[in-house]
């Protein structure tokens, strides 16, 4: 029996020796201890953005780049001369009317002595729709030569003539027939209501 079991003994191997090893292997070994025995690196911090600037921007005048490019003389000549400005003209007519002035010295003789129907205008220089009647007046005359006498009156040279016929409003048109007012038109009315209204007294 002893002899079985001493055949059944699990044999006992040798010890081998304890392996040493050294701390440079130790320390490659193990990366988690190489990182904390590593000596701390300071990062550069920020302290604001440095902005450069753009605002100074020169410009090179007109003259001096032509001078450098190799410009065509005609076209330099037409970039550094000044553009003329365009020239208004108006031209300018005399102003002939056919129309004789009447004042408070004249009016008398002129107008109620008149054999002839008379057309005045009661105007003033300041008047605007005054100065669109009289080429009218100017026609009217031209056009009835020898059948009605026309005449103008400056309201503010006669007043008293003016205040006579209540002339409240100018221009007024005013006809004349035997020294007696037939008919008055006020304002600048066209051509055609004169010559109903002269027609009537004819």
């Amino acid at each position: 029996m002893a002899t079985v079991l001493d055949f059944l003994s699990i044999p006992s191997f040798p010890s081998f020796p304890k392996s040493t090893v050294s701390p440079s292997l130790t320390a490659s070994a193990s990366p988690i201890s190489s990182i904390s025995q590593r000596p701390a690196v300071r990062l550069p911090e920020a302290s604001g953005l440095k902005i450069r600037s753009f605002g100074s921007v020169t410009q090179t005048p007109i003259r001096s780049r032509l001078a450098r490019g190799g410009s065509c003389a005609r076209h330099r000549k037409l970039l550094l001369e000044p553009k003329a400005k365009p020239s208004l003209m108006v031209a300018s007519y005399p102003m002939i009317s056919d129309v004789l002035a009447v004042n408070e010295k004249t009016w008398k003789n002129l107008v109620l002595g008149s054999e002839s129907p008379v057309l005045v205008e009661f105007w003033a220089p300041w008047c605007g729709p005054c100065r669109m009647i009289h080429p009218v007046i100017d026609e009217l005359s031209r056009e009835y030569t020898g059948k009605l006498k026309c005449y103008k009156l400056n309201t503010d040279d006669s007043p008293a003539i003016a205040t006579q016929y209540g002339i409240r409003s100018i221009p007024t048109v005013m006809i004349f027939k035997n020294g007696e007012k037939k008919d008055a038109i006020i304002g600048a009315v066209p051509k055609s209501t004169l010559v109903t209204s002269i027609d009537k007294f004819l």
